[in-house]
């Protein structure tokens, strides 16, 4: 009985331990900032995007893991103004074409694995799920403080986002719609 005891408290140290080094910081979400860029051969639209939840897990002051949910809804074209076509690209960003949100209002971000570049700067791969395809991604996170910033690109065309794309379509010309399209992030926690 006295080794059973002696077991049963190592292990809850143990276990204490553990969860003490591992951290959730929670992204603070209204700070936070997605900018988007989709280009297109005849120039290009930014704007941005919300997320809805997301945390980054540190041990021992390193990055080691991390997910997202982006609020498809929230979508919304920067570079036109009201009544001169945002309406308009942001309705075609938001219907079946694109990001269908009425039945996928949300994409996530999972991180997978983590892999520690320079003192504040990691290699992610994560799967990006959107419309409910999931892809990996990879791309860089630099991490300072309370804040983390990472630019990547992702291939709309892996999801099931065709529309105006050259690689689908012929005789597009100056409508086709390039297949990446970029996000800056900045995240603050």
């Amino acid at each position: 009985m006295k080794n059973f005891k002696t077991i049963a408290i190592a292990l809850l140290v143990a276990v204490g331990s553990f969860s003490a080094t591992a951290q959730e910081k929670k992204v603070d979400v209204k700070a936070s900032k997605i900018n988007w860029v989709g280009k297109k051969v005849t120039g290009q639209h930014e704007g941005t995007i919300d997320l809805s939840s997301g945390v980054l897990i540190f041990k021992s002051n390193k990055l080691v893991g991390g997910n997202f949910t982006v609020d498809m809804n929230s979508i919304s074209t920067t570079d036109l103004k009201a009544g001169q076509g945002k309406e308009k690209l942001d309705g075609h960003l938001k219907a079946d074409d694109f990001f269908g949100t009425e039945k996928y209002p949300t994409a996530k971000l999972v991180f997978k694995s983590i892999g520690k570049k320079s003192a504040n700067v990691y290699t992610v791969t994560a799967d990006l799920t959107i419309k409910d395809v999931t892809n990996p991604v990879k791309f860089e996170i630099t991490v300072n403080k309370n804040n983390a910033t990472a630019a990547l690109k992702v291939d709309r065309t892996k999801y099931g986002i065709k529309y105006g794309s050259g690689s689908f379509f012929d005789g597009l010309g100056d409508k086709a719609i390039y297949d990446e399209f970029e996000l800056n992030v900045d995240l603050k926690f």
